[in-house]
């Protein structure tokens, strides 16, 4: 559902915007794990929320936004539950035992997800019209083997291998690099409010990221006292 809201969500909104938005995932962690679970917020973890979320509303500032465009407020609306909808999937791994390994997941994975995918798909395209063509199998194939099942086996693959810190500060290259592409590839302009937005975002997220390390160390040594 998630990639559903991305997908539809890049038809309106620009790509580099898109990226920033669709990688603001950890900024909604915290506050599930502080409504849900009562768990204690430390000063980093509030401090990083705080950034981050003063990030996303540098985005949507009214001198640059206009909250009058139904179709950019939707398509930025999907976005953004896109980040919360994968916060909630990482928020149930993180408390959920998982007994078997993520190759032997992923076939289920790809399967429950291309059906949900059809589904809204037909729900927002109606039957396709398609027309086979060279260019089509290569954005399919690039899509369905590379980009999907490839890279969800390998991110959860290097999650396993790596140390959490390592692995979420390393995603946060990819807004970094969908800035970059959407400007030399799109042409797309890269305006102060785009670039304050990122900047505070990843700030927030680093802050996030670190801050939890830091807690869950300090917390560990505690419990071996």
């Amino acid at each position: 559902m998630g990639l559903a809201l991305i997908h539809v969500g890049l038809t309106v909104v620009e790509a580099g915007r898109s990226t920033i938005l669709a990688y603001t995932t950890p900024l909604w962690v915290t506050p599930l794990a502080l409504f849900i679970l009562k768990e204690e917020i430390s000063i980093s973890k509030a401090l990083g929320l705080a950034l981050g979320l003063a990030g996303v509303a540098v985005l949507f500032n009214p001198a640059e936004f206009d909250f009058s465009d139904t179709g950019q407020l939707m398509g930025n609306g999907y976005l953004i539950a896109s980040a919360i909808l994968l916060a909630l999937v990482i928020f149930h791994i993180r408390h959920h035992r998982v007994v078997m390994r993520p190759l032997q997941l992923m076939p289920w994975q790809m399967l429950v997800g291309g059906t949900m995918l059809a589904v809204c798909a037909l729900y927002w395209e109606g039957i396709p019209d398609i027309e086979f063509s060279a260019p089509l199998i290569a954005i399919l194939a690039y899509n369905g083997v590379i980009a999907s099942a490839f890279c969800f086996w390998a991110y959860q693959t290097i999650m396993r291998a790596l140390p959490a810190v390592s692995t979420s500060l390393g995603s946060l290259g990819v807004p970094v690099a969908g800035i970059a592409f959407s400007a030399m590839a799109l042409g797309e302009t890269l305006s102060v409010s785009i670039l304050t937005g990122m900047a505070l975002i990843l700030c927030g997220v680093t802050v996030l990221v670190v801050g939890d390390f830091i807690w869950d160390k300090h917390r560990l040594a505690k419990n071996d006292e």
